[in-house]
């Protein structure tokens, strides 16, 4: 059997925003996040620009996949997390914006928060208390540290913690 590699996540918060605001127009738009469908994969390939193979992600029974969408928009992918649940956290194995919401030209900002956002939501739906982890690439750990107020656990590992996930649950998602 293949052992799975590690992936070292190199998402970039631009911004921690209301769900995800036009860079153009400053709007803000509510979102929706559900789970990625065989019929999604035709618009997630690399030949469309996204860098990962997201057909993977899905047919491995041991990671969730969702996708992030505008509401009243469910045919316009946003971005995409895949994670897994751990016996005592959840894990995020990938995160992705759509090629159009990277770079200087992109068109909505808040895409990676609004994703990290929701693992964290998932992880309190879960039982986990918000404890969330994920690998990152080496130059993105203070990154992390400023933006997400995740914590450095060693090597490229980053930890949310509970009190940070809480407030990122709470700026992404009003119940």
């Amino acid at each position: 059997m293949k052992k799975n590699k590690t992936i070292q996540l190199d998402f970039v918060i631009d911004k921690l925003t209301d769900s995800i605001q036009n860079t153009i127009s400053g709007d803000s738009f509510q979102t929706e996040i559900s789970r990625l469908t065989r019929a999604d994969l035709k618009k997630v390939t690399t030949k469309s620009g996204w860098n990962f193979n997201w057909k993977q992600e899905l047919d491995n029974n041991k990671r969730e996949v969702f996708k992030l969408t505008i509401t009243n928009n469910p045919n316009i992918i946003q971005g995409l997390l895949s994670f897994t649940i751990k016996p005592d956290h959840l894990y995020m194995d990938l995160l992705e914006s759509a090629p159009f919401n990277l770079g200087h030209k992109k068109l909505y900002d808040g895409v990676p928060g609004n994703l990290v956002a929701y693992a964290c939501k998932a992880s309190f739906q879960n039982g986990f208390d918000g404890f969330v982890s994920f690998t990152a690439k080496t130059k993105l750990i203070e990154h992390y540290e400023k933006t997400l107020g995740a914590y450095h656990f060693g090597n490229q590992l980053m930890i949310i913690q509970p009190p940070v996930a809480q407030q990122l649950v709470n700026k992404y998602f009003k119940t």
